[in-house]
């Protein structure tokens, strides 16, 4: 999923009472089982929607991991789908293009409704009904219908995906309450409706989420023991003021590279988690016509121009490894395709590449980023390289809001946005089809008819190892066109006090965030 860089994303404004400010009163936060306040999360991720329909981005599906529940979902430590709203889910046949889940008979909404399989066909058929240009209706492009009958949900698709069981188990199939939310709209009065382990009982936009563990709960996850308040913080270096305040006791997502290059287990009441390294970040370019990056030359000429490892080391002090792969190193289908291509930063060959094409220099161009983490430095640093060249000319335009951003970059605003990239599921797909396929939810104009072909054919193999060799094909079209340029990816790191137990199974790459695994020691 995307995030706002990020996903990213990947996967960003205000805290509870001020930037900086005070810590609200102990005695007023909600109260867990053991008598505690509840556990205060700090993240620089965010909400874009509360609405399932309208957001695929890190912080909102964050959220919806721990309000709704989706028919399957992912346990920690494992890359295999599981029920979890559901009792049982199988492909119908061997041609993987009907799925059938049976729904648990015990499952209720907040507000007390029994969830029925109704309510499951309709939260999907929403989703592509709305097909919001923020929202995730690009993950579901195979499913062509759903049927409800009883307690049994079948999905009939359009063509053979072996995905699709990865794909019901993220937050893009969270399941709403057919009575409360809009069939063909977005429902937008600040208040959710679920299934999940916990009940929002309070939400500000770009400030808080207040969580309550919801005792109706029945499914995967081990039952919520602690009330749980979620700070959103506007950068990193908000979020590592509130840690140093002592005004979270968890923080994930993201800590200044500083930071994090620093953590060592001597370190006074803190304790640290790293695992899931295959967060990625890219630039994304807008090849619709009229952009200045239309011309593959172009972009060709900014890929051979690109010094990785100086970003690495200089922006992220070495938190992060170059990447020159859609496809992160540690799931299988990775290749370098990049770095084949352009195996070292060269003004040289990107001069070439524009002459060749016949591309007037220096070549003009807007590059978005919202501003959180460490995103204006690294945007800064990508102007300085490529403008050292002497064949580009950069303008940073900065947005502060997320939800402004992605509006931003769909309208095709910018020549060029930077964006995060965090695993829906862990399976190659996931990296490739989001980004590249039709009607991606990059929102750039790419389409691709190799590509296309491609996408088609990995998603046909049950044995996901057979797709390897398409991977690696469709990476190497990908490389050549180069529709976004990996820049990086990184591993997850978590932070909590000594006080606080289960950060060990709050994030592990997988896209779920399991707020429940917390509670106080």
């Amino acid at each position: 999923m995307a995030m706002g860089s990020v996903r990213t994303k990947v996967i960003a404004a205000g805290l509870v009472l001020a930037a900086a400010g005070g810590v609200a009163a102990w005695q007023l936060l909600p109260l867990g089982e053991s008598g505690h306040g509840a556990i205060r999360v700090g993240t620089t991720d965010h909400v874009s929607a509360l609405d399932p329909a309208g957001a695929y981005d890190a912080g909102s599906w964050a959220l919806y991991s721990n309000v709704y529940q989706s028919l399957l979902t992912i346990k920690p430590g494992s890359d295999t789908p599981v029920p979890d709203a559901a009792s049982s889910c199988a492909f119908v046949g061997q041609k993987l293009t009907t799925y059938r889940c049976e729904l648990r008979s015990d499952l209720t909404f907040t507000g007390g409704r029994q969830v029925t399989a109704e309510d499951v066909k309709f939260s999907f058929d929403r989703i592509k009904q709305i097909n919001s240009d923020q929202g995730p209706a690009p993950l579901f492009n195979t499913l062509a219908s759903v049927k409800a009958e009883g307690l049994s949900v079948t999905f009939n698709l359009s063509a053979p995906d072996a995905t699709f069981p990865f794909k019901i188990a993220t937050g893009a199939a969270s399941i709403v309450d057919k009575e409360r939310y809009p069939a063909k709209a977005l429902r937008e009065d600040g208040k959710a409706d679920g299934s999940g382990p916990f009940t929002l009982t309070g939400y500000k936009p770009r400030t808080s989420a207040e969580l309550k563990p919801n005792p109706a709960y029945k499914g995967q996850a081990k039952p919520a023991r602690s009330a749980v308040t979620v700070r959103y913080f506007k950068d990193s270096a908000q979020l590592d003021q509130a840690w140093k305040d002592h005004q979270i006791e968890v923080a994930h997502r993201d800590m200044p590279p500083a930071v994090l290059a620093a953590l060592n287990p001597g370190l006074k009441d803190t304790r640290y988690q790293t695992s899931g390294g295959t967060e990625a970040r890219h630039i994304v370019f807008n090849v619709r016509p009229g952009s200045a990056v239309q011309k593959p030359a172009v972009r060709q000429a900014m890929a051979a121009s690109l010094d990785r490892s100086k970003i690495a080391a200089d922006v992220y002090k070495g938190t992060v490894t170059p990447l020159y792969s859609l496809v992160p190193a540690g799931i299988a289908g990775h290749s370098t395709p990049f770095f084949d291509t352009y195996p070292s930063p060269s003004g040289a060959t990107a001069r070439k590449l524009l002459t060749d094409a016949g591309v007037a220099t220096p070549v003009s161009l807007t590059l978005g980023v919202n501003v959180r983490g460490a995103n204006l430095a690294e945007a800064e640093e990508i102007k300085r390289q490529l403008e050292s060249t002497g064949l580009f000319q950069l303008q940073i335009k900065p947005v502060d809001a997320w939800e402004d951003f992605q509006k931003a970059y769909a309208a095709g605003q910018f020549d060029a946005y930077t964006l995060g990239w965090i695993a829906d599921f862990p399976d190659a797909d996931n990296f490739l089809a989001p980004l590249v396929g039709k009607d991606s939810s990059m929102n750039n104009g790419f389409s691709d008819k190799a590509a296309e072909d491609l996408i088609a054919r990995t998603q046909s193999f049950q044995d996901r190892g057979e797709a390897s060799n398409d991977f690696r094909e469709l990476q190497r079209v990908v490389s050549q066109q180069i529709p976004l340029l990996p820049i990086w990816q990184k591993k997850d790191y978590v932070l909590s006090r000594e006080s606080v137990t289960g950060l060990q199974y709050l994030s592990d790459g997988t896209g779920v965030w399991r707020l429940w695994e917390l509670n106080w020691l």
